[in-house]
């Protein structure tokens, strides 16, 4: 049997995000499971809550880079949960194992997980985050995952 590789999306953004943003958050993991990605997130609140929840429902996978030492950490909607025990140092890892990053929201610990992706090559999308080069803003949760999904094909089996 050959595996199909599937797109990594790293869901990343604030842990105390306004209504708005953890709706927009929801509707970008449901469209990644619906398009059959993989979604991959810091696992505890927040955007990231919001971004698994939404790809769960939706019957996607879900995985959370943990910053502690506890797997049992992770918010309910995770499949597999990988504590670290880096603390913020996890950003890195939410980055270098993302394929394209979706950025919603975020304060300081966004914007590293950010620069990770930058430092790291990788294509990020910004829904209501930092203004800054390098990232590519999207106006809808639909307009990030198609941009995130351009040139990743085939994704469904």
């Amino acid at each position: 049997m050959q595996l199909k590789k599937k797109i990594r999306i790293g869901v990343i953004g604030g842990s105390k995000p306004d209504t708005r943003s953890r709706q927009v958050a929801f509707n970008v993991g449901q469209l990644i499971a619906e398009k059959g990605a993989i979604l991959i997130c810091g696992g505890l609140s927040g955007v990231m809550e919001a971004a698994s929840r939404g790809a769960k429902q939706a019957g996607g996978l879900t995985i959370g880079i943990l910053p502690g030492n506890s797997p049992q950490d992770a918010n309910p909607n995770i499949d597999i949960a990988i504590a670290t025990g880096l603390g913020y140092g996890r950003n890195s890892l939410v980055a270098m194992n993302s394929d394209v990053i979706i950025a919603v929201d975020g304060q300081y610990g966004t914007l590293t997980e950010i620069a990770y992706g930058r430092i790291y090559g990788k294509k990020i999308i910004g829904l209501g985050t930092w203004d800054i080069e390098g990232v590519i803003k999207a106006q809808s949760a639909e307009e990030a995952v198609n941009i995130a999904l351009k040139n990743y094909f085939p994704l469904t089996s």
